[in-house]
């Protein structure tokens, strides 16, 4: 079958299936020349060991607050029920029966092992994404309810609201976002947890700081998304709307905000995933995100390479499965 009618059936330009191969052979070419510079400067690499950085089987001991004698073990399935009594107190202390290191009557001493066991701990990487993931979702609901009031404030008639809506974007989006984070801790939130100490309440931890600022910064960006979304909808479908009798929510609410969403989606989802990525600044006020975990792995176990390599796959894997989820609704949109 000749190239022109390969193409013709297929849909595919000439020699498609040669540049596909090209392709495939840059790739390897750039992993064999990246192989042969590492070893050039002879580092050693060690995968065998990253599996620890998602899960690890950890030792936990229990061990005797006081000193006394073994008075009873008394075993229930696979659990013991270890009883110790000193003078004048008695504790009760519960582990699994096969990882026993003491015998009744025996006498112990404070901080001696009764039991010892094993359990599945979460690695450095794995304790980092589940950070990422939940201030990134939560930045995103904050930012998206932000970014709406603003951009509604933005063509809103009150000079007041109007004018507060653009001190606001302006002011966010013409200052670095690291700069936001630093004030948003180390000055708002020194104001903020002096002020409830004082008052006997609790402080608020570093976390929602960091939520706010990503929020706050998303916010500016999906106000002007938001914004111009809806000004992108004819201005007869609102005067239809109100002809009909709704008011200006109700025909935000069930004419013009349905209609924008489709053409704001896109530009929100690449907002989105750039909140995902700019999480990894938060590690400045030591929330331990992924990134800031995947450095405290590399200086425990000086691998960076490894590490390294594996930050940027899972950042692909967050931003990859957003953008195809965003797709999928595009599609549903466009059919319904």
């Amino acid at each position: 079958m000749s190239d022109e009618n390969s193409q013709r059936i297929t849909g595919r330009p000439v020699n498609y299936n040669r540049w596909v191969m090209v392709f495939c052979l840059g790739v390897l070419v750039f992993m064999g020349l990246f192989y042969y510079a590492t070893q050039k400067i002879q580092y050693n690499w060690r995968w065998n060991r990253t599996p620890i950085y998602f899960a690890y089987q950890d030792d936990i001991h229990v061990t005797s607050a006081i000193d006394g004698e073994v008075a009873s073990i008394r075993k229930e399935g696979k659990k013991a029920i270890i009883t110790v009594k000193g003078i004048g107190e008695e504790e009760e202390y519960s582990a699994p029966a096969a990882g026993l290191r003491v015998t009744q009557g025996e006498f112990i001493s404070p901080g001696e092992t009764l039991a010892s066991y094993k359990r599945w701990k979460p690695g450095l990487l794995v304790i980092g994404l589940w950070i990422t993931l939940k201030i990134s979702v939560l930045s995103t609901i904050f930012g998206v309810i932000i970014g709406i009031i603003s951009g509604l404030m933005r063509i809103s008639d009150n000079p007041a609201l109007r004018w507060t809506s653009i001190v606001y974007v302006e002011l966010i989006r013409g200052s670095p976002l690291m700069v936001q984070i630093l004030i948003w801790y180390f000055v708002l939130g020194t104001l903020i947890n002096d002020l409830l100490y004082a008052y006997g309440f609790g402080q608020i931890p570093a976390l929602w700081y960091g939520v706010a600022s990503l929020a706050c910064f998303a916010g500016a960006y999906v106000s002007e998304i938001v914004r111009a979304g809806i000004q992108s909808i004819h201005r007869g479908q609102t005067e239809a709307a109100r002809s009909l009798g709704m008011s200006y929510g109700q025909s935000m609410r069930h004419i013009i905000l349905p209609q924008a969403l489709r053409r704001i989606l896109p530009p929100l989802a690449g907002q989105f995933i750039s909140l995902i990525k700019d999480s990894s600044l938060l590690g400045i006020i030591a929330i331990r995100e992924l990134t800031k975990a995947a450095r405290e792995a590399v200086t425990a176990t000086l691998q960076p390479f490894e590490v390294y390599i594996l930050l940027g796959l899972l950042y692909l894997v967050l931003t990859f499965s957003l953008s195809m989820y965003v797709q999928y609704l595009e599609r549903r949109m466009a059919i319904s």
